[in-house]
């Protein structure tokens, strides 16, 4: 066990209590669990700290927990070369309460929490330019939600005659098939052949 990364749990614990729900080493990585209103408060203290001194924000991603009243956990994940160490810092949201954005602090941060914000909703307080970035810009639905359907709400689609993209509602048709049980590829039918003989020897 890193005995740096527990010190560094205790000195964080100490400078800024009070922003700090628990702190945990798991799998030899320290994680932090925030108050989502202190989350800037926290990162510029870890940029700018010398005994921590994370200038760098190596990611900003989502996990999806619907069963919780504040379902989503944002993670930010940084990293201090000074020191050799990585720090993971989680804070917990709801689908309104926004999140501070952290683009004052990290440039990097700007397209992170666009990608946060358009796969799973989570809403950046004052972010210079939120907008979709991976998916189009009238997608429906946030595609990383545990609830979104898997094959989404639309499919797009070009059209020849009409000589544009069409957006249309997903169509699940389902043909009848008539299954060859007696292919490999089509799986065991119910009885196999020479099943009929066993019932000849009763």
């Amino acid at each position: 066990m890193d005995t740096g990364l527990r010190e560094l749990g205790e000195y964080l614990v100490a400078a800024m209590g009070d922003a700090i729900k628990e702190v945990a080493l798991v799998s030899e990585e320290l994680i932090v669990v925030v108050e989502r209103e202190a989350i800037r408060r926290v990162l510029s203290f870890l940029r700018d700290d010398v005994n921590c001194q994370f200038k760098q924000l190596m990611d900003v991603t989502a996990v999806d927990f619907p069963g919780r009243s504040e379902r989503f956990e944002v993670v930010y994940n940084l990293l201090s070369l000074t020191h050799n160490r990585r720090i993971r810092i989680k804070l917990a949201t709801d689908e309104q309460t926004p999140v501070p954005t952290a683009t004052s602090l990290f440039n990097s941060a700007n397209w992170f929490e666009r990608e946060v914000w358009d796969l799973f909703g989570i809403f950046f307080r004052e972010h210079p330019d939120l907008r979709r970035i991976l998916t189009d810009y009238g997608f429906q639905g946030h595609p990383l939600r545990k609830d979104f359907p898997l094959t989404g709400y639309v499919e797009v689609r070009y059209d020849d005659d009409l000589k544009r993209v069409v957006y249309e509602p997903v169509k699940l048709p389902q043909d009848f098939r008539n299954f060859d049980f007696l292919s490999p590829w089509e799986g065991v039918q119910a009885q196999l052949p020479g099943d009929e003989k066993a019932g000849e020897a009763k």
